[in-house]
């Protein structure tokens, strides 16, 4: 996006540097990152970055002095998942933007949900280290140096535990594709991952093993995905209605509570117009709506551009679990040897004494979607790190 960054990085790029960059991913990960990343960083005004972070606060701050807001979103937890001791606010929150052609932030979605914050700086220390990136580019957003992150991060995840009594909770967590952030987060903070099926209940305690000790939990920093858990019907020795005796470092109902369901709620010139399927009327030109699923991961069952038989073919009963938000035709700004691509910025915020944006993913595709699944066969695609020119 930034011209003269643009022009030196193609300029200098080579295959070779590529390799690097992944090797240099695969030496502190122990094998190869099992999804792909792009072979170039993005490079992003400082201006640009200001405001999406600007916006996702004033979207956050709006849903929750929503008084129907509050009380329709607690309605919308299924009843088996609805979790005592919910915190008052998000402790994780990420907002995904995309430009449109006259280059403004468009909201694609939100939600209350953590993934990837230990890996990213390791991604954008990668990039540097191979491409040689100019030293003046930051990684983070507002300035903020990679101590502060660090300490951020580590307070939302561990709070004021011993390490050994927090867990980074996931399902199947050897197999998912993000095992490389949890890798990292136990190397950085001391939290180790624990499959959720293996997790032990006395009374209203959580235990898991460690070292062969049967360990106390006191914290849980939560990475499982209740759409997979319900799917792979994984057998449990809690229930996530019970009181126990546990902090969550990222309440679970914020998964429901802040997520596609926030978007119909939002009154904001950077939010598409969405609506839940059930309410929507008249919908002349199909064509011109994105149909989402509310809960999916992913992008698993979103349609781009529906037809009118394809919103006709949603049952009854499951409408409501649906959104269609108004299209945005997301204008290509990196220049790459492929043609113009697009890119999909995700501001992630960490909720502590204030709401703070502490850090970007990118995604780029040429795709219908920035999903692997939407990008297969493409080169200079997938995931990568921002680098924000803070004099522009």
């Amino acid at each position: 996006m930034i011209p003269s960054h643009r022009r030196h990085f193609n300029q200098e790029y080579s295959d070779a540097k590529y390799a690097r960059f992944l090797a240099l991913l695969r030496e502190r990960c122990g094998e190869p990152v099992p999804f792909r990343h792009s072979e170039t960083p993005c490079f992003l005004p400082g201006s640009l970055v200001d405001t999406m972070a600007r916006y996702g606060r004033e979207m956050v701050e709006q849903l929750l002095a929503n008084p129907r807001y509050e009380r329709e979103s607690r309605a919308a937890i299924p009843a088996a998942y609805n979790v005592p001791g919910e915190d008052a606010v998000p402790l994780f929150i990420q907002a995904d933007f995309g430009l449109d052609q006259e280059l403004r932030p468009q909201l694609v979605e939100i939600q209350g949900f953590p993934t990837l914050y230990a890996y990213q700086p390791l991604l954008a220390e990668s990039h540097r280290a191979a491409y040689g990136i100019d030293g003046s580019l930051h990684a983070l957003p507002g300035g903020m140096e990679a101590p502060e992150y660090h300490a951020l991060l580590g307070e939302a995840v561990v709070g004021r535990h011993d390490p050994e009594n927090v867990v980074l909770l996931e399902i199947d967590p050897a197999r998912q594709k993000t095992r490389h952030d949890f890798l990292l987060t136990e190397q950085d903070y001391g939290v180790r991952t624990v499959d959720i099926a293996s997790v032990v209940k006395q009374g209203n305690r959580l235990f898991y093993h460690r070292d062969g000790k049967l360990t106390p939990i006191r914290r849980i920093y939560n990475r499982v995905i209740v759409d997979e858990l319900v799917r792979r019907q994984i057998p449990l020795a809690f229930d996530f209605r019970d009181d126990l005796d546990v902090e969550w470092a990222g309440h679970p109902n914020w998964f429901f509570r802040l997520s596609k369901f926030s978007l119909p709620y939002l009154d904001h010139p950077a939010v598409p117009r969405t609506r839940f399927l059930d309410g929507a009327q008249d919908i002349g030109r199909p064509e011109d709506y994105v149909l989402k699923p509310l809960y999916s991961f992913a992008g698993t069952g979103v349609i781009v551009g529906p037809t009118a038989a394809q919103l006709a073919a949603v049952p009854a009963e499951q409408r409501s679990q649906y959104i269609l938000q108004q299209r945005v035709d997301f204008r290509p700004v990196v220049d790459t040897p492929f043609g113009p691509t697009k890119l999909e910025v995700r501001i992630m915020y960490i909720w502590l004494d204030r709401l703070r944006a502490v850090n970007t993913i990118i995604r780029m595709g040429r795709g219908a979607q920035m999903g692997v699944d939407h990008n297969k066969g493409f080169s200079w695609v997938g995931a990568s790190a921002g680098f924000i020119d803070r004099s522009l």
